[in-house]
């Protein structure tokens, strides 16, 4: 097709809610496919806390990818507000993609979304994600046993790390998105504020450099943004812990631990801004944060109760 066949067609737009459980690829999948880093990676679970929507275009086609975070047991007010948002970005889409760890399988937890796609009787696709992992002849079955509990319109196998097999789900996800305008200007990448950006680049290289209890009973927010006349910019950020062992992880020998994150977190923002920036972190303990209704509202939550 030419690009002038092309542009005759009509627009098109619709939100995609990508869900599943912790840990399945949601983010890898959704970065991979809007070629620059929407959501924050890491490999421990419920690394996700909020819907980010991250803008891809297909054509004549604007696809509308709702990140949400990986849907478990709740135990915590936090917890009960992320699978809220993770369900409620189900609801609003004009499509769900269950993404599908190929390697777990089968699991309780995955059973159990599947089953609540069907009761919500939202349109629905199956990407079986880490395929390259699994042996074929496995994959069949995997699919035959979820299409048996939800008919899913349409079922991929894939490596969203790697790429392979995403060039048919976007092709296929353009076609099933409705007619209408866009949404969003054809060069955004996403709607997550540059301020909460900032605040999860940290929060991304709080999970990565320690271990054990700090990832997850860690907050970060962005305190002030001050832009200098050079053109580069002054963020200060703080990082909530619950516990003062936490806080000591944190900071490490000598200061060591929190240098090395801020390092690492200026680096990565430089190079999704594309300007020098400044970044000052600080670590502050704030017993059972992840229970206070402002804490979870400041991370674009709706507190659940």
């Amino acid at each position: 097709m030419s690009e002038t066949q092309a542009a005759e067609l009509p627009r098109r737009c619709g939100l995609i809610a990508v869900v599943g459980a912790p840990n399945a690829g949601k983010s890898t999948l959704v970065n991979t496919l809007a070629g620059t880093k929407v959501s924050i990676v890491s490999p421990k679970p419920q690394t996700t806390r909020f819907r980010i929507r991250a803008v891809v275009m297909q054509g004549q086609a604007q696809i509308v990818l709702v990140d949400t975070p990986g849907i478990f047991a709740p135990r915590r007010r936090l917890d009960r507000a992320m699978v809220a948002a993770a369900w409620g970005g189900a609801q609003d889409a004009d499509l769900a993609l269950l993404i599908v760890d190929a390697r777990a399988g089968l699991t309780d937890e995955v059973r159990g979304i599947t089953e609540k796609l069907k009761k919500g009787g939202r349109r629905a696709m199956l990407l079986l994600n880490k395929a390259d992992l699994v042996d074929p002849p496995r994959l069949l079955p995997l699919a035959r046993d979820l299409n048996e509990i939800l008919p899913f319109a349409e079922t991929f196998m894939v490596s969203a790390l790697k790429g392979r097999g995403l060039d048919r789900v976007m092709q296929v996800l353009a076609e099933n998105v409705p007619e209408g305008p866009w949404l969003f200007p054809e060069d955004d990448l996403s709607d997550l504020p540059q301020r909460m950006l900032a605040a999860e680049i940290v929060r991304e290289q709080v999970l990565r450099q320690t271990h054990e209890e700090v990832p997850h009973h860690a907050t970060v927010e962005t305190e002030t943004w001050t832009e200098r006349k050079d053109g580069s910019a002054r963020i200060d950020v703080t990082i909530y812990v619950t516990r003062p062992t936490q806080k000591a992880i944190l900071i490490g020998d000598g200061g060591a631990k929190i240098k090395s994150i801020g390092q690492q977190a200026r680096r990565e923002l430089e190079q999704l801004l594309e300007r020098r920036i400044h970044l000052f972190v600080n670590v502050k303990e704030r017993a059972g944060w992840d229970e206070e209704r402002g804490r979870i509202r400041a991370l674009g939550l709706d507190d659940q109760g």
